[in-house]
Protein backbone atom coordinates (compact mmCIF):
# COMPACT_ATOMS: atom_id res chain seq x y z
CA UNK A 1 0.00 0.00 0.00
CA UNK A 2 0.94 3.65 -0.05
CA UNK A 3 1.24 4.51 3.60
CA UNK A 4 2.12 2.91 6.85
CA UNK A 5 0.13 2.71 10.05
CA UNK A 6 2.56 2.55 12.93
CA UNK A 7 2.25 -0.75 14.84
CA UNK A 8 5.10 -0.69 17.35
CA UNK A 9 4.42 -2.24 20.73
CA UNK A 10 5.21 -0.45 23.95
CA UNK A 11 8.26 -2.57 24.68
CA UNK A 12 9.87 -1.68 21.37
CA UNK A 13 8.97 1.95 21.81
CA UNK A 14 10.78 1.95 25.13
CA UNK A 15 13.80 0.37 23.47
CA UNK A 16 13.82 3.04 20.77
CA UNK A 17 13.67 5.75 23.41
CA UNK A 18 16.80 4.26 24.96
CA UNK A 19 18.50 4.26 21.56
CA UNK A 20 17.61 7.87 20.99
CA UNK A 21 19.07 8.77 24.38
CA UNK A 22 22.39 7.94 22.72
CA UNK A 23 21.65 10.41 19.92
CA UNK A 24 24.81 12.52 20.45
CA UNK A 25 26.92 9.45 19.60
CA UNK A 26 24.71 8.49 16.67
CA UNK A 27 24.38 12.03 15.35
CA UNK A 28 28.16 12.36 15.26
CA UNK A 29 28.21 9.84 12.40
CA UNK A 30 25.84 11.90 10.27
CA UNK A 31 26.83 14.40 7.62
CA UNK A 32 25.98 18.03 8.24
CA UNK A 33 22.43 18.96 7.23
CA UNK A 34 22.17 20.53 3.78
CA UNK A 35 20.43 23.86 4.11
CA UNK A 36 17.83 24.99 1.62
CA UNK A 37 16.92 28.64 2.06
CA UNK A 38 14.72 28.52 -1.02
CA UNK A 39 12.75 25.48 0.11
CA UNK A 40 9.16 25.78 1.24
CA UNK A 41 8.80 25.95 5.00
CA UNK A 42 5.10 25.53 5.78
CA UNK A 43 3.50 27.85 8.28
CA UNK A 44 2.62 26.23 11.58
CA UNK A 45 -1.05 26.60 10.64
CA UNK A 46 -1.30 25.09 7.15
CA UNK A 47 -4.49 23.67 5.65
CA UNK A 48 -3.88 20.43 3.79
CA UNK A 49 -5.14 17.28 2.15
CA UNK A 50 -3.46 13.87 2.05
CA UNK A 51 -4.91 11.85 -0.83
CA UNK A 52 -3.04 8.81 -2.13
CA UNK A 53 -5.74 6.43 -3.35
CA UNK A 54 -6.38 8.61 -6.41
CA UNK A 55 -5.04 11.77 -7.99
CA UNK A 56 -7.19 14.76 -6.95
CA UNK A 57 -9.21 16.41 -9.68
CA UNK A 58 -11.00 19.74 -9.99
CA UNK A 59 -12.78 21.30 -8.26
CA UNK A 60 -10.01 21.30 -5.68
CA UNK A 61 -10.40 22.13 -2.02
CA UNK A 62 -9.33 25.62 -1.02
CA UNK A 63 -6.25 24.38 0.81
CA UNK A 64 -2.60 25.40 0.98
CA UNK A 65 -1.05 21.94 0.64
CA UNK A 66 -1.86 18.73 -1.22
CA UNK A 67 0.16 15.57 -0.52
CA UNK A 68 -0.31 13.13 -3.42
CA UNK A 69 1.29 10.07 -5.02
CA UNK A 70 4.43 11.04 -6.92
CA UNK A 71 4.17 8.27 -9.50
CA UNK A 72 0.45 8.49 -10.19
CA UNK A 73 0.36 12.27 -10.56
CA UNK A 74 1.53 13.88 -13.78
CA UNK A 75 3.24 17.21 -14.23
CA UNK A 76 -0.10 18.45 -15.50
CA UNK A 77 -1.83 17.41 -12.28
CA UNK A 78 0.77 19.25 -10.23
CA UNK A 79 0.50 22.31 -12.47
CA UNK A 80 -3.27 22.44 -12.12
CA UNK A 81 -3.04 22.26 -8.34
CA UNK A 82 -0.60 25.16 -8.42
CA UNK A 83 -2.59 27.27 -10.86
CA UNK A 84 -5.93 27.01 -9.07
CA UNK A 85 -4.76 28.58 -5.81
CA UNK A 86 -2.02 31.13 -5.32
CA UNK A 87 0.70 29.85 -3.02
CA UNK A 88 -0.51 26.26 -2.99
CA UNK A 89 2.23 23.67 -2.49
CA UNK A 90 2.19 20.07 -3.69
CA UNK A 91 4.02 17.26 -1.89
CA UNK A 92 5.38 14.21 -3.70
CA UNK A 93 4.71 10.94 -1.87
CA UNK A 94 7.25 8.18 -2.53
CA UNK A 95 8.26 5.15 -0.49
CA UNK A 96 11.93 5.22 0.44
CA UNK A 97 12.10 2.23 2.74
CA UNK A 98 10.09 -0.38 0.87
CA UNK A 99 9.95 -2.02 -2.54
CA UNK A 100 6.53 -1.90 -4.27
CA UNK A 101 6.07 -4.40 -7.09
CA UNK A 102 3.57 -2.24 -8.98
CA UNK A 103 5.88 0.74 -9.50
CA UNK A 104 7.39 1.31 -12.96
CA UNK A 105 10.94 1.10 -11.56
CA UNK A 106 10.35 -2.16 -9.66
CA UNK A 107 12.63 -4.07 -12.03
CA UNK A 108 15.58 -1.82 -11.14
CA UNK A 109 15.88 -3.09 -7.56
CA UNK A 110 18.61 -5.71 -7.08
CA UNK A 111 17.60 -8.80 -5.14
CA UNK A 112 20.22 -8.02 -2.48
CA UNK A 113 18.21 -5.07 -1.18
CA UNK A 114 14.86 -6.90 -0.94
CA UNK A 115 13.90 -8.05 2.54
CA UNK A 116 10.82 -9.40 4.27
CA UNK A 117 7.30 -8.81 3.10
CA UNK A 118 5.65 -5.84 4.75
CA UNK A 119 3.02 -7.33 7.00
CA UNK A 120 -0.46 -6.62 5.69
CA UNK A 121 0.60 -4.94 2.45
CA UNK A 122 0.66 -7.23 -0.58
CA UNK A 123 3.45 -6.67 -3.10
CA UNK A 124 5.59 -4.64 -0.69
CA UNK A 125 8.93 -5.62 0.86
CA UNK A 126 11.34 -3.89 3.20
CA UNK A 127 14.60 -2.60 1.77
CA UNK A 128 18.15 -2.88 3.06
CA UNK A 129 18.60 0.84 3.53
CA UNK A 130 22.26 0.34 4.42
CA UNK A 131 22.89 -0.02 0.68
CA UNK A 132 21.87 3.55 -0.17
CA UNK A 133 25.39 4.34 -1.39
CA UNK A 134 24.91 1.86 -4.26
CA UNK A 135 22.14 0.96 -6.68
CA UNK A 136 19.42 1.60 -4.11
CA UNK A 137 20.55 5.20 -3.75
CA UNK A 138 20.59 5.61 -7.52
CA UNK A 139 16.97 4.44 -7.70
CA UNK A 140 15.87 6.75 -4.92
CA UNK A 141 17.68 9.73 -6.43
CA UNK A 142 15.88 9.04 -9.71
CA UNK A 143 12.59 9.13 -7.81
CA UNK A 144 13.53 12.49 -6.31
CA UNK A 145 14.44 13.76 -9.77
CA UNK A 146 10.99 12.65 -10.91
CA UNK A 147 9.38 14.71 -8.14
CA UNK A 148 11.45 17.71 -9.15
CA UNK A 149 10.73 17.36 -12.87
CA UNK A 150 6.98 17.14 -12.27
CA UNK A 151 7.04 20.45 -10.39
CA UNK A 152 6.47 19.24 -6.84
CA UNK A 153 7.51 21.52 -3.99
CA UNK A 154 8.30 18.91 -1.36
CA UNK A 155 8.74 15.20 -0.70
CA UNK A 156 7.15 12.86 1.82
CA UNK A 157 9.41 9.81 2.20
CA UNK A 158 7.40 6.86 3.52
CA UNK A 159 8.56 3.82 5.50
CA UNK A 160 11.61 5.47 7.01
CA UNK A 161 11.38 3.50 10.26
CA UNK A 162 12.26 0.03 9.00
CA UNK A 163 14.68 -0.58 11.87
CA UNK A 164 11.70 -0.69 14.23
CA UNK A 165 9.90 -3.35 12.22
CA UNK A 166 10.94 -6.77 10.86
CA UNK A 167 12.81 -5.88 7.67
CA UNK A 168 14.83 -9.08 7.32
CA UNK A 169 18.08 -7.20 7.85
CA UNK A 170 19.86 -6.29 11.10
CA UNK A 171 19.12 -2.60 10.75
CA UNK A 172 20.12 -0.40 13.65
CA UNK A 173 18.89 2.97 14.84
CA UNK A 174 22.12 4.46 13.49
CA UNK A 175 21.50 2.90 10.06
CA UNK A 176 18.12 4.60 10.01
CA UNK A 177 19.50 7.94 11.10
CA UNK A 178 22.14 7.92 8.36
CA UNK A 179 19.62 6.91 5.71
CA UNK A 180 17.00 9.45 6.74
CA UNK A 181 19.57 12.23 6.95
CA UNK A 182 20.83 11.30 3.49
CA UNK A 183 17.29 11.43 2.09
CA UNK A 184 16.69 14.89 3.53
CA UNK A 185 20.00 16.21 2.22
CA UNK A 186 19.33 14.83 -1.27
CA UNK A 187 15.90 16.44 -1.32
CA UNK A 188 17.32 19.78 -0.21
CA UNK A 189 20.01 19.51 -2.84
CA UNK A 190 17.19 19.50 -5.39
CA UNK A 191 15.49 22.52 -3.82
CA UNK A 192 12.70 20.40 -2.38
CA UNK A 193 11.24 20.75 1.09
CA UNK A 194 11.14 17.50 3.05
CA UNK A 195 8.92 16.11 5.79
CA UNK A 196 9.82 13.47 8.37
CA UNK A 197 7.23 10.69 8.26
CA UNK A 198 6.67 8.97 11.63
CA UNK A 199 9.99 7.58 13.03
CA UNK A 200 8.92 9.13 16.32
CA UNK A 201 11.86 7.77 18.30
CA UNK A 202 14.34 9.75 16.20
CA UNK A 203 12.53 13.09 16.10
CA UNK A 204 15.22 14.91 18.03
CA UNK A 205 18.25 13.67 16.08
CA UNK A 206 16.56 14.29 12.72
CA UNK A 207 14.97 17.64 13.44
CA UNK A 208 17.84 19.66 11.90
CA UNK A 209 17.42 17.80 8.60
CA UNK A 210 13.66 18.08 8.05
CA UNK A 211 11.43 21.07 7.39
CA UNK A 212 8.20 19.64 8.82
CA UNK A 213 6.78 16.38 10.15
CA UNK A 214 3.90 14.08 9.25
CA UNK A 215 2.57 11.59 11.79
CA UNK A 216 0.01 8.82 11.79
CA UNK A 217 -2.01 8.10 14.93
CA UNK A 218 0.15 9.68 17.62
CA UNK A 219 -2.96 10.62 19.59
CA UNK A 220 -4.22 7.05 19.49
CA UNK A 221 -0.91 5.77 20.85
CA UNK A 222 -0.24 8.67 23.25
CA UNK A 223 3.03 9.63 21.59
CA UNK A 224 2.39 13.12 20.22
CA UNK A 225 3.92 15.28 22.90
CA UNK A 226 7.01 15.30 25.05
CA UNK A 227 4.81 14.90 28.11
CA UNK A 228 3.29 11.73 26.64
CA UNK A 229 6.58 10.15 25.60
CA UNK A 230 8.73 11.34 28.45
CA UNK A 231 11.20 12.43 25.81
CA UNK A 232 11.08 14.49 22.63
CA UNK A 233 7.66 14.95 21.05
CA UNK A 234 6.14 16.76 18.11
CA UNK A 235 5.55 19.81 20.28
CA UNK A 236 9.30 20.39 20.01
CA UNK A 237 8.98 20.69 16.24
CA UNK A 238 6.30 23.32 16.66
CA UNK A 239 8.51 25.15 19.15
CA UNK A 240 11.27 25.11 16.52
CA UNK A 241 8.89 26.65 13.97
CA UNK A 242 8.37 23.42 12.02
CA UNK A 243 4.80 22.48 11.09
CA UNK A 244 3.32 19.20 12.25
CA UNK A 245 0.75 17.35 10.13
CA UNK A 246 -1.15 14.53 11.82
CA UNK A 247 -3.87 12.06 10.84
CA UNK A 248 -5.98 9.77 12.96
CA UNK A 249 -7.93 6.86 11.50
CA UNK A 250 -9.83 5.27 14.39
CA UNK A 251 -10.35 8.05 16.92
CA UNK A 252 -13.41 10.27 16.84
CA UNK A 253 -12.52 13.92 16.32
CA UNK A 254 -13.87 14.62 19.80
CA UNK A 255 -11.04 12.47 21.16
CA UNK A 256 -8.13 14.36 19.60
CA UNK A 257 -8.99 17.62 17.83
CA UNK A 258 -9.06 19.88 20.87
CA UNK A 259 -5.72 18.49 22.02
CA UNK A 260 -4.23 18.79 18.53
CA UNK A 261 -5.38 22.38 18.16
CA UNK A 262 -3.90 23.23 21.55
CA UNK A 263 -0.54 21.96 20.29
CA UNK A 264 -0.90 23.89 17.01
CA UNK A 265 -0.88 20.66 15.00
CA UNK A 266 -2.56 20.39 11.59
CA UNK A 267 -4.66 17.31 12.34
CA UNK A 268 -7.18 15.48 10.21
CA UNK A 269 -9.37 12.44 10.53
CA UNK A 270 -8.87 10.26 7.46
CA UNK A 271 -9.80 6.78 6.28
CA UNK A 272 -7.07 4.17 6.07
CA UNK A 273 -7.10 4.15 2.24
CA UNK A 274 -6.39 7.89 2.19
CA UNK A 275 -9.24 8.72 -0.13
CA UNK A 276 -10.57 12.26 -0.54
CA UNK A 277 -12.44 11.93 2.76
CA UNK A 278 -11.16 14.32 5.43
CA UNK A 279 -12.41 15.95 8.59
CA UNK A 280 -10.09 18.80 9.63
CA UNK A 281 -9.65 19.73 13.26
CA UNK A 282 -9.18 23.41 12.45
CA UNK A 283 -12.30 23.57 10.30
CA UNK A 284 -10.54 24.24 6.97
Amino acid sequence: MRHRVRLIVAALAALFTCLVSAAPVQAATLPSPVSCSGCWHPALNTSWQWQLSSVPSAPYLDLTMYDIDGFDATAGDVGRLHSTKSGRKVVCYISAGTYEDWRPDAGDFPSSVLGNDVDGWEGERWLDIRQYTGTLGTILKARMDMCKSKGFDAIEFDNVDGYGNDPGFPLTANDQLKFNGWLANEAHGRGLSVGLKNDNAQLKALQPYFDWALNEECWKYDECTSAQTGGYGYDKYVAAGKAVFNVEYDLATSKFCAKANAQNFNSLKKDLDLTAYRVPCRGV
